[in-house]
């Protein structure tokens, strides 16, 4: 396993479906977690250990409201963590994600949190894919490939919406 994915609930699981849709592009392989840092931080900090013990390279975490999961994860391992905030669609998210996002990026010196945008599961994972690059060839490789393709795609669009 190269990346474990965790999310603090499991109506996160909308958003971070993304990430599992991009890594099969780039047969990168993962494990899912769905486990509160508040409700069950036994639970979490033993499946750490767990997944450290088994080579993982990566960790994204993904959570909204006061956002605990992905610094929690960073407390416990020297992985890098990548955090997501995600706006939640209850009555307890009324800031629109704003929360999670400040709960990420204002992290306490020698415990960082690398964060991305508000549901933005995309970046976080090619972030990961980024982060894995430097150990394995064969990503490198793919991600190479995949940002050329993007800039091919995105300068025939501009091409084709030019002005006569």
């Amino acid at each position: 396993m190269k990346v474990a994915i965790f999310f603090g609930s499991i109506s996160d699981k909308s958003i971070m479906k993304i990430i599992a849709e991009i890594f099969k592009q780039f047969n990168i392989s993962y494990k899912s977690y769905v486990i509160s840092a508040h409700r069950l931080p036994d639970i979490l900090s033993n499946t750490i250990k767990k997944i450290e013990s088994e080579g993982t390279d990566v960790i994204i975490a993904g959570a909204g409201l006061s956002a605990h999961l992905p610094g929690f994860i960073s407390s416990k391992t020297i992985l890098p963590v990548i955090g997501i905030p995600i706006h939640c669609n209850n009555n307890y998210g009324t800031l629109g994600g704003i929360d999670a996002l400040l709960s990420m990026v204002q992290m306490p010196k020698d415990v960082p949190v690398a964060t991305v945008g508000i549901n933005n599961s995309y970046n976080a994972a090619l972030f990961a894919i980024h982060i894995l690059s430097i150990k394995y060839q064969d990503i490198r490789k793919l991600l190479l490939k995949f940002r050329i393709k993007k800039k091919e795609k995105l300068i025939t669009e501009i091409k084709q919406n030019l002005l006569p």
